[in-house]
């Protein structure tokens, strides 16, 4: 790899590092936060809106960036996301940080967006499986560090500091991307698509939010779903209209060829499980097993490890056997990993959530980074941050609704447990208190609900993944031309 290269790898780090760690800095201070501005019937809203915003923000990143160039768009969303973090750290109440949680997420959108666009720019693809597996692994680092890091900034000095932390390293992040990227841009006048804009953001708002405030396990088929989902209908068809006759569409219809729309529909897929296994395998081993949340934290770590190690390899792999059989051998994996978690039980020794965790992280890594690489290099440079926008909305939604399904199907599971022992009425949010009809339920018996529910919750993951195996067999066995050869498109 070229020395020149390495400012840029280390701006994009840095930018993605501040998006991952800002959101395990903001879980750990949430409750300090909540408690300072009064506003624990808010909770949930300082986390929804950030990821609404930044999903909503995707897809107009990624136009832009065809637009006006990779440099000035991921610059600007850095910088609003500076502001947002600066806002956040002066807030005086619960709808001051709620707003300006906002304007985080808004720019937060470009860095989870453009950053891979320009991976798919600069670097040859033997080298991208690399950078983005380090990429991948700032995530891993961040989930480590960022409990510690949170607690320490809060008790020496406050909470409003978690927010101001961020600003010093994304000013470094924007002078190195000013310095190492170089661009040749043709400067042009772009016609806008606001119409398409506006219309794409009230569909994805109203979509997510059937699952974004649906968190605690409530009824799915209510009448408020029924016709949100009909308006959802509605605009996206409107959406479609809009798009077919503006000169600059801002989802041109063309990078959604056979080969994209199964890579979409996988990583969808996929990263709803993944989400599962970060929010459920910590559950497993501080609620089931015992173990302390520092413990269980770095309990995650071999598949961090086995992620980055996998990355190290992809590029060779993909150059001998193509993409399509990397992508069905990673799936493969990954559909064995997550069956695998159904032998875990209550007394079940630590050694196996570490081995299966490094097990799921190969799997992970190697169907990820090889989605990435395909959608990188399934359209021209003009389309690039369109295709990649594109692919990081799916992963977002994959993620936001599949969390919310996994929550009712986990609770729902809890509530089935108890009653096959004849105990009706046991509400899953009052598991640990003296509330429930029958007083303080014994440890023993929360275990095994525990552990009854997540193997429910297991049994979803593999029927999820084995749809992900049978997608990857309809991938056509030859892609893009370029893609895979030595220099790639980039």
């Amino acid at each position: 790899m070229e020395l020149k290269k390495r400012p840029l790898i280390i701006s994009l780090v840095l930018s993605t590092f501040l998006a991952a760690v800002e959101g395990t800095i903001v879980i750990l201070a949430t409750p300090t936060i909540v408690k300072d501005l009064s506003g624990f019937a808010m909770i949930s809203l300082v986390f929804s809106v950030y990821l609404l915003a930044a999903a909503i923000s995707t897809p107009i990143y990624g136009k832009l960036a065809d637009l006006f160039g990779r440099k000035k768009v991921l610059s600007a969303g850095i910088m609003i996301f500076l502001t947002g973090s600066f806002l956040c750290g002066l807030s005086q109440n619960m709808l001051m940080l709620i707003a300006f949680r906002g304007l985080q997420g808004l720019g937060a959108g470009s860095i989870f967006t453009v950053s891979y666009t320009i991976i798919g720019d600069v670097f040859a693809t033997e080298e991208r499986p690399a950078i983005q597996g380090a990429l991948s692994l700032v995530w891993g680092i961040a989930s480590l560090a960022g409990p510690f890091l949170g607690g320490f900034i809060i008790d020496v000095l406050s909470w409003h500091w978690i927010f101001f932390i961020n600003i010093p390293f994304g000013i470094v992040s924007v002078l190195l991307l000013q310095t190492a990227l170089q661009e040749s841009f043709q400067k042009r006048r772009p016609s806008i698509d606001y119409g398409g804009t506006v219309v794409l953001s009230l569909a994805v708002i109203l979509f997510m939010s059937i699952f974004l405030f649906n968190q605690d396990g409530g009824s799915w088929f209510t009448w408020r779903t029924v016709l949100t989902l009909t308006a959802t209908l509605l605009l996206l068809m409107a959406f479609y209209r809009i798009e077919r006759t503006a000169p600059e569409p801002i989802v041109p219809f063309e990078i959604f060829t056979k080969t994209s729309v199964i890579v979409n529909l996988i990583s969808f897929l996929v990263f709803a499980v993944l989400m599962g296994y970060d929010v459920y395998i910590p559950l497993y081993l501080q609620n089931v097993l015992g173990y302390r949340p520092t413990l269980a934290g770095l309990a995650m770590i071999p598949m961090s490890v086995s992620w980055l190690m996998v990355s190290l390899l992809l590029g060779r792999l993909l150059t001998q056997y193509g993409p399509k059989a990397v992508t069905l051998g990673a799936n493969i994996v990954v559909l064995i990993s997550v069956a695998l978690l159904l032998t875990l039980k209550v007394d079940s020794p630590i050694v196996l959530v570490l081995i299966y965790g490094f097990i799921i992280g190969l799997g992970f890594g190697g169907v990820s980074n090889t989605l990435t690489i395909i959608i990188q290099d399934s359209v021209d440079y003009g389309r690039r941050g369109s295709a990649v926008a594109a692919n990081s909305l799916l992963r977002t939604l994959g993620q936001t609704i599949g969390i919310s399904i996994f929550g009712s199907v986990f609770n729902h599971g809890i509530t089935r447990y108890f009653e096959r022992l004849g105990m009706e009425g046991v509400n899953p949010a009052s598991l640990y208190q003296s509330t429930s009809p029958y007083g303080t339920l014994p440890a023993e018996k929360i275990q095994l609900a525990l552990t009854s529910s997540l193997h429910g919750l297991f049994i979803g993951f593999v029927v999820i993944c084995f749809l992900a195996v049978l997608l990857s067999l309809l991938m056509p066995a030859v892609l893009h031309q370029d893609v895979f050869e030595p220099g790639g498109s980039s």
